[in-house]
């Protein structure tokens, strides 16, 4: 059966609804599991050097204060169900390869996440972190809508 599980969110209302059904799920099996954030990379994208002071900074700040919360949010879902958790965070443009990364360097066998059920031209043109994750990993995907 599965020991250890990832939990992958990224702070919407639907991740955290999967984040707790995972604990409950982790707590019935006796795994523990992992919350993880992927952060955006900063990108520049201003032609006004005067709009540059600063804007790495603050968008790495204000990321980092939103991972926290995010990954704050399941390590006391985690406690309040008494399931071990560990916390992990990475940076990367593509989300997925961060979820499947993650998952292989923390030993987890499974991978539950919630799926936001974008279809049609709304699926194609903001893609599904989701759909790439259980199309790329080797581990097992659950996913919750």
């Amino acid at each position: 059966m599965f020991r250890h599980i990832l939990l992958p969110t990224d702070g919407s209302q639907l991740s955290e609804a999967a984040i707790e059904s995972g604990v409950k799920f982790a707590k019935s099996i006796n795994a523990k599991v992992t919350g993880f954030y992927a952060m955006p990379k900063y990108h520049l994208l201003t032609y006004r050097a005067d709009m540059l002071a600063g804007s790495k900074q603050e968008f790495e700040k204000d990321s980092k204060a939103h991972a926290d919360r995010f990954l704050e949010f399941i390590a006391k879902a985690a406690t309040a169900a008494g399931v071990p958790c560990e916390t992990a965070l990475a940076t990367s443009d593509h989300p997925y390869e961060a979820i499947i990364t993650m998952a292989q360097e923390k030993g987890c066998d499974l991978i539950m996440m919630a799926s936001h059920g974008r279809r049609g031209v709304q699926g194609m043109l903001l893609g599904s972190e989701t759909h790439k994750v259980l199309t790329h990993s080797k581990i097992p995907v659950l996913v919750l809508r």
